[in-house]
C-alpha cells in the first residue's frame, strides 16, 4: 500500500490547481450564467436562493477569496442543480459534461486551489505571512481519474459495429451539417470508418496513457485535436474546453510551475552587435 500512502502524502506547486480553479469558474459562468439568472425563470424563492448561492460562490471562487470554501460552495450548488433540478425535470442541465463539471469543482475544493493567483495569497503576502505556493495535492489524481472515466466509457459505448463501421459518424454529418443526403464522394465511407476507429482507439489510449508522463507529450496534442474536431462538428457546449482545463490534473504540478516561471521571466538581453 505504499502507493496509497504516497498518493495521500503528495505535495507540489499550487499553480496548476489555481489555474483549474479559474478555468472551471469561467466555464461554470458560461454554462449556467444565463440559465440561472433570477430573470431567466419563474420568480420562486428556491430559484432566487439558488441564483444567489451560484453567483456569490462562483465569483469568490474565480478571484480566489476564501478559495476552498468558495469552491466547495460552488460544488455544492452544482450538486443541488444536478441532483435536485436536472434529475427532476431541468433537462437542459441533465448532460454528461454537467456531471463532469460538477464532480471536478467538488474535487477541486479538496485541493489548496487558493495557494496561487488568488486574493487569499495577495492578502497573506500583504500581512507579511509566508505564503508558499505548495500544498497537499492528493485529490488531484481523483480529478484525473474522473476525466479518464469519461474517455473510457465513451470509448466503450462506441465499441460496436454501428460506430466502427462509420455509419454513426455519417449520421452525425447528416444531422448536423448535410441534411438528408451524403455527397457522392469516392472514399467517403472508408474515411468515416477510419475516423471512427481512430476516435475509439484514441479514447482508450487517453483513458490510460495520460497517466504516463512520457506519453503525455504525444497524447495531449492528439486529445486537443479530437476535442477541437468535436467542438467544430458537434454542438457539445463547454465539453471540449472543460476537458482541456482538466488536462492540468495529469501534469506534474512542479513542471507547470517552472513553465509558468519561464513565461513570466523577461528574455535575456541580446548581446551587443
Amino acid at each position: 500500500m505504499s502507493w496509497l500512502r504516497a498518493t495521500f502524502a503528495r505535495e507540489g506547486s499550487t499553480r496548476a490547481v489555481a489555474l483549474m480553479r479559474i478555468g472551471l469558474a469561467l466555464i461554470v459562468w458560461h454554462r449556467f450564467g444565463a440559465d440561472i439568472a433570477p430573470w431567466s425563470g419563474p420568480p420562486t424563492l428556491d430559484r432566487w436562493v439558488l441564483a444567489g448561492s451560484f453567483f456569490a460562490t462562483s465569483t469568490l471562487m474565480l478571484v480566489g477569496w476564501w478559495s476552498r470554501v468558495a469552491t466547495a460552495g460552488t460544488g455544492a450548488t452544482l450538486l443541488v442543480m444536478y441532483y435536485g433540478y436536472a434529475l427532476h425535470g431541468e433537462e437542459r442541465w441533465f448532460e454528461h459534461h454537467v456531471y463532469l463539471l460538477t464532480m471536478a469543482v467538488a474535487l477541486l475544493a479538496l485541493t489548496p486551489c487558493g495557494g496561487s493567483y488568488s486574493v487569499d495569497r495577495w492578502l497573506a503576502l500583504r500581512r507579511g505571512e509566508p505564503a508558499p505556493e505548495r500544498g497537499a495535492l492528493w485529490a488531484v489524481p481523483l480529478i484525473a481519474l474522473q476525466t479518464s472515466a469519461v474517455y473510457f466509457w465513451g470509448a466503450w459505448d462506441k465499441t460496436e459495429w454501428a460506430f466502427l463501421s462509420g455509419d454513426r459518424m455519417e449520421s452525425y454529418l447528416l444531422y448536423h451539417h448535410l441534411g438528408s443526403h451524403l455527397p457522392e464522394l469516392p472514399g467517403l465511407h472508408a474515411a468515416m470508418m477510419v475516423l471512427s476507429t481512430w476516435v475509439v482507439a484514441l479514447e482508450y489510449l487517453l483513458a490510460f496513457g495520460l497517466f504516463v508522463r512520457p506519453l503525455q507529450r504525444w497524447l495531449m496534442p492528439q486529445g486537443a485535436l479530437l476535442h477541437a474536431g468535436i467542438y467544430l462538428l458537434i454542438p457539445v457546449k463547454v465539453f471540449s474546453v472543460l476537458m482541456g482545463v482538466l488536462y492540468l490534473a495529469y501534469l506534474d504540478p512542479d513542471e507547470v510551475h517552472r513553465a509558468l516561471d519561464r513565461l513570466q521571466s523577461p528574455p535575456p538581453p541580446r548581446p551587443p552587435s
